[in-house]
């Protein structure tokens, strides 16, 4: 079942060529390369493009992120996904997940994360990015109020710092390698 919210949402971005921030590009560069990588809410495939695998799946909520997807990345496969339910994989189907600036959109995190555990091969490698808060973040709030820091309309359902991406990944049953912060980006690699 398609998301009406996340094509709306797509549907105002703007369909060009730019490149992700650069950032995002670095941190998913520095990857090893893999046989079958997973980038889970792939959006319009920037920065899947980045990835080395000899087999690409891009997965996303959006049929017109997934299509603008296809058209940059044509040899990849393409999975529909349905929020807030089971990823379509089999168990240890890949080598390597991206999950960049996703879960703060999840409303499920325990099962997202559970899925993403068991549709990567033991082993298999995690890198996950998501916008960073904390003291930062509270001081901001702070000096600005709340309203002027948090935009009621953003698509965004939850606010990670390093401690909580740490905790989530470990309790989901990971090893949490390294989670960095970078600027307002929060760096995350582990292993299942």
């Amino acid at each position: 079942m398609a998301s009406r919210y996340d094509d709306e949402l797509w549907e105002l971005v703007p369909d060009d060529d730019e490149p992700p921030p650069a950032r995002l590009a670095a941190f998913v560069r520095a990857l090893a390369p893999v046989e079958r990588a997973l980038d889970l809410g792939c959006g319009d495939g920037r920065l899947s493009r980045e990835l080395r695998a000899d087999e690409l799946t891009l997965a996303d909520v959006s049929p017109v992120a997934l299509e603008r997807a296809g058209r940059r990345l044509p040899g990849a496969v393409r999975a529909e996904l349905e929020p807030d339910g089971p990823l379509p994989f089999t168990d240890s189907s890949f080598d390597l997940a991206l999950v960049a600036e996703t879960i703060e959109h999840v409303r499920d995190v325990q099962l997202f994360v559970s899925e993403l555990r068991r549709v990567l091969a033991p082993g298999g490698a995690l890198a996950l990015t998501t916008p960073a808060h904390g003291r930062r973040t509270g001081l901001s709030v702070a000096a600005a109020g709340f309203e002027r820091r948090f935009d009621p309309l953003s698509p965004h359902l939850r606010f990670f710092t390093r401690r909580s991406v740490a905790a989530v990944l470990d309790g989901g049953g990971f090893d949490v390698h390294s989670v960095r912060r970078h600027r307002a980006t929060l760096f995350a690699l582990a292993t299942r």
